[in-house]
């Protein structure tokens, strides 16, 4: 059974929540595991590869997004590559990094915007509530991803998120 997803925008921040039917540490555990995080990481219809993955404050997540959907058009085959740089971690209750469009060399993109996600891991019950506090470093790049289709694109990520829980 899936939750509801609900965003809003304060500023230059993007606040996306969401509950998942799954205790907390499990649910931290898809964040904080490489192989768990490329098993769900990505909208529907794309595949994660982890080049990179040190889950410590100062270690870097790099890796890449590929469209394995036919049915999406130009999108197929096209990869996106990204990397964060973890800032503080407290198992199993927070994961600060600053997050960053990349090259396939973990070079950073200077011209796409960054941010420094926070993401919350709150016990419900038998359940977690995500909370995914996004500061960009202006109103305008928070208005570039929204334009790229960034809420799309995590209630997307979520249903993939619901599918590994279910496992």
């Amino acid at each position: 059974m899936s939750e509801a997803m609900k965003t809003s925008v304060e500023g230059k921040n993007l606040i996306i929540e969401r509950v998942f039917h799954a205790p907390r540490e499990v649910v931290f555990a898809a964040f904080s595991e490489s192989e768990s995080l490329a098993s769900w990481w990505g909208p529907l219809g794309w595949e994660t590869k982890n080049k990179q993955f040190e889950f410590v404050p100062g270690g870097v997540w790099h890796y890449c997004m590929t469209c394995s959907d036919e049915n999406q058009g130009d999108f197929f085959g096209m990869e996106s590559w990204g990397k964060s740089v973890f800032q503080e971690i407290i198992v199993p209750e927070k994961i600060v990094a600053l997050d960053y469009f990349s090259d396939q060399d973990g070079d950073i993109n200077p011209e796409a915007p960054s941010t420094q996600m926070t993401i919350l891991f709150m016990d419900e019950e038998e359940k977690t509530k995500l909370i995914i506090r996004s500061q960009f470093q202006t109103p305008e790049d928070l208005q570039q991803v929204m334009e790229m289709g960034v809420v799309e694109g995590m209630s997307s990520q979520f249903v993939c998120l619901d599918e590994y829980l279910e496992k």
